[in-house]
């Protein structure tokens, strides 16, 4: 995990002397609203319907213990005593005073945290997949071309002011994408070409929000050393032709299909061409260096305790259940993935409390080389922990929270937090999906299900990605009124797609029975083995359209 220098410290000291001046100035009126705008943003504070809302950057998802801590005496000192988890690997504060929040951002700076760009319109946190550098099917470890696109576009004075905001995510596997590069404003996809050398296959335009879109490849392999300067092509492009007259039309999105993808990559590679061989372009030396902050944890030399585990199993069925859906393959002969879900019934997902965060970092210490990852699926992934420990784990787990079996399942729910907090919303997202987790309460059936994403949004924003769930909810306001549309067959898998509307949107109280109906179509229409999505896709939404509106 990348460790500051003493550049970064002096870069992130001088950032919060900054926002405290600037906040003093907007709470003694020498600053208007508008002028602090821009800057409030920047430093990650919205205005909400009922508080500020501070969002924390967590670059690629990567948290350390002692992060964690420090998160959750800011939660208890400054806040209500909870944080929530994003689907962009963040933290939110949903009740920080705005005098508070530069005593905030100081002491997050103490533990190399900070705010930057988390908001505004600039390039946002880089994401990738919560499982780099442990899964066994992945090119190579993307975190550290997260680290070298982070160094590189935070402060970029030629980005800090885009058109709209701007996304980048990076996925190294080959046989999954549980970074959703396909539905970012850039997706970069690390792959190897004929000639065995490393490089990017290149997506760009894609996106959620009032016009969900998949990106379209525009380059087949970019050379691993031209990833910087062909980055700032596209940027280039972007901040010359976007759009600035109308919000809702100023995604890169917007621009890359207007001028069709083709001729936006004429564009870049034009750009490209000026800049290419600049100082910007990486050198392996440069890469060297940021790949030396991600080294191996010192892994002991144990096999695989598989007779150990199938004898566990055999005598708990709840350990052998949480197993076959909590815990994934590791690299690593003798270790274990392991996913701490967040979406306990009751608890709005991605909810945790001060004392949970605590607890979180106790077990990263104990368990996984004191690291963790959150997931924008809005769990947190302990990477690191030997196979024969995982009983001992697990029991811990059920007491805190964390042990809900539901990983991947019908209940493992994505969602914002829609109109109990977003001044944004149209809706509440939390009552409905509590709801549903409620009317889905039995495991054996969730898991002869199968894998089922079920995402809410409370708005167009779609924080919630519920374009691209395999069955989604968008809230949305009918003359004052909550009420919730439905759409099927999204994902954000390789094959990514958008979800198709369902047809008319449906009050708050029947989307449990409304859920029930969809869930009813595809167990009589499945053959053996087929996933929902698999499912819709062969059968269409006609069937469930008529059962649904029957």
């Amino acid at each position: 995990m990348y460790v500051y220098d003493d550049h970064d410290r002096q870069m992130a000291a001088e950032r919060v002397a900054q926002f405290r001046d600037q906040t003093a100035r907007a709470l003694s009126g020498e600053l208007t609203e508008d002028e602090f705008l821009p800057l409030r943003l920047q430093n990650g504070l919205y205005v909400q319907r009922l508080a500020p809302m501070l969002r924390i950057c967590v670059p690629y998802g990567m948290l350390r213990s002692a992060q964690l801590r420090r998160l959750a005496r800011v939660t208890r000192d400054y806040d209500k005593g909870y944080a929530h988890f994003t689907t962009r690997q963040n933290v939110q504060l949903n009740w920080p005073a705005l005098e508070d929040v530069p005593d905030i951002l100081a002491e997050l700076a103490e533990v190399e945290m900070h705010a930057n760009q988390t908001s505004g319109n600039c390039i946002r946190n880089t994401t990738t997949d919560q499982f780099a550098g442990v899964q066994s099917d992945e090119l190579v470890d993307p975190r550290p071309y997260c680290e070298i696109i982070r160094q590189w576009s935070t402060f970029h004075p030629e980005f800090a002011f885009l058109p709209r905001k701007f996304k980048v995510a990076v996925n190294a596997s080959e046989k999954t994408d549980r970074a959703a590069i396909q539905v970012h404003d850039i997706g970069l996809q690390i792959i190897r070409n004929e000639a065995g050398e490393l490089g990017f296959r290149v997506h760009v335009g894609g996106g959620l929000g009032r016009t969900p879109m998949v990106a379209p490849v525009i380059r087949e392999f970019l050379p691993e050393l031209d990833l910087l300067t062909y980055l700032e092509a596209v940027l280039r492009v972007y901040n010359r032709y976007g759009r600035r007259d109308n919000k809702f039309k100023a995604r890169i999105k917007i621009l890359v299909k207007a001028l069709t993808p083709e001729a936006f990559a004429e564009k870049v590679e034009a750009e490209w061409a000026h800049i290419k061989d600049s100082p910007t372009r990486l050198t392996p030396e440069a890469i060297d260096h940021i790949q030396s902050y991600f080294t191996e944890p010192a892994y002991a030399k144990v096999d695989n305790a598989t007779e150990l585990l199938a004898q566990q199993r055999f005598v708990n069925r709840e350990f052998d259940q949480w197993l076959q859906n909590n815990v994934d393959t590791h690299k690593m002969s003798g270790y274990a993935i392991v996913t701490l879900t967040m979406k306990k019934t009751g608890v709005p997902p991605g909810d945790v409390t001060d004392k949970q965060l605590e607890q979180i970092a106790d077990l990263a210490d104990e368990y996984s080389f004191g690291e963790v990852r959150v997931t924008h699926h809005q769990n947190v992934v302990l990477a690191d922990v030997r196979q024969d420990r995982l009983f001992e784990l697990w029991q811990q787990l059920g007491p805190m929270g964390f042990g809900t079996p539901n990983l991947n399942t019908l209940t493992d729910i994505i969602c914002c937090p829609g109109g109990d907090f977003c001044a944004l919303a149209n809706a509440k997202s939390i009552p409905v999906a509590e709801a549903i987790q409620r009317r889905f309460d039995d495991l054996d059936f969730l898991y002869d299900l199968g894998n089922i994403n079920l995402n809410i949004s409370g708005c167009m924003n779609a924080c919630g990605h519920h374009h691209v769930g395999s069955i989604g909810v968008l809230g949305v306001d009918k003359k004052g009124q909550e009420f919730y549309q439905v759409s099927l067959g999204g994902s954000s898998q390789h094959d990514a797609s958008i979800g198709k509307i369902l047809g008319p949107s449906f009050a708050r109280d029947e989307m449990p029975n409304v859920i029930s109906k969809i869930i009813d179509v595809y167990v009589n229409k499945r053959t053996d083995e087929e996933s929902f999505l698999d499912t819709y896709r062969r059968v269409g939404i006609d069937p469930f359209k008529e059962r649904v509106y029957a």
